[in-house]
């Protein structure tokens, strides 16, 4: 992987420094120090101790990450919403896991991401989950190619500040147009469930009620925060638990599935220095029962 920058800083600066302010961690620093990889200054291949000229461009040069042999492909069909030579943002289907686990190693979005980046002959092969989703839960995922992008984007998963829309549709009326639900989850012991619980993580969320009777609402939520169910927890201990999630007390009459969509995705790229925004059309089994309550 080839990532390119361009001192724009109005100053020339050491090339440690340089690459420094733009990610590059001292452990990966001290890889580069040992032979790890290669740096280009306006396309020459150049040593540490170098200084960036003002305007000058600076190339750095990372090897293919091998693939990970413990996880298998999948040449299952994945539907691709964008790709850039750092991401990979797919629309997963409800019903797909997100990662191997002990009860699917096999045909996991992981697995079926790997396949297709192996059937593309991609650089890297070793795909990393950055966002995930329920089993039953549909919508965007992101994916970074190289974990430099992965190390690149930490600070916004583990500060909360990439933007996730959700579409879900909650048992009974919502009484506010817009609202927010706040409570600490934790794990409901020897189960398989969530709650809110004094002793959990703090957790909110933001929704607005776009279309209600007296038997369904239709939210937008906004996550502020990122824990397991949150949104299937929020809104059950709310008295309002989503259509089709068995787990969490909803109606399964008119889907089978827990109604909740990851729609929209956005985050600042680290690289291009843009936001980028995505969004995923509303699955047909919500479709359906949206079109007919609404």
């Amino acid at each position: 992987m080839e990532i390119t920058w361009q001192n724009k800083d109005g100053k020339e600066q050491s090339l440690k420094r340089f690459l420094r302010k733009r990610g590059v961690s001292q452990r990966l620093y001290r890889k580069l120090q040992n032979g790890f990889g290669a740096v280009k200054l306006d396309g020459q291949k150049v040593q540490l101790a170098t200084t960036v000229p003002k305007n000058a461009t600076v190339t750095l040069c990372l090897p293919a990450e091998g693939s990970d042999e413990t996880v298998e492909p999948s040449f299952a069909p994945i539907d691709v919403i964008y790709e850039d030579k750092y991401w990979l943002v797919v629309n997963k289907e409800a019903g797909l896991t997100s990662v191997p686990g002990p009860s699917n190693r096999t045909d996991t979005l992981v697995n079926r991401v790997k396949g297709y980046l192996q059937q593309k002959n991609a650089f890297d092969q070793a795909p990393r989950i950055i966002t995930r989703l329920d089993r039953y839960t549909s919508g965007l995922v992101l994916f970074a190619k190289h974990s430099f992008a992965q190390a690149q984007i930490a600070t916004q998963v583990s500060s909360h500040l990439m933007d996730k829309r959700y579409l879900a549709l909650v048992t009974g009326e919502i009484k506010e147009k817009h609202g927010f639900i706040e409570g600490p989850i934790a794990r409901k012991e020897n189960d398989v469930k969530y709650l809110i619980d004094p002793a959990g993580k703090p957790a909110k969320s933001e929704y607005w009620c776009e279309a209600k009777n007296a038997e369904l609402s239709l939210v937008r939520v906004k996550l502020h925060t990122g824990r397991t169910h949150q949104i299937r927890v929020h809104f059950s201990e709310n008295g309002h638990p989503l259509l089709g999630d068995k787990l969490y007390g909803g109606s399964r009459s008119l889907i089978a599935r827990q109604a909740l969509h990851a729609y929209r995705l956005s985050f600042d790229d680290p690289f291009s220095q843009k936001k980028l925004s995505f969004t995923a059309p509303v699955p047909a089994d919500m479709e359906k029962v949206i079109t007919q309550a609404f």
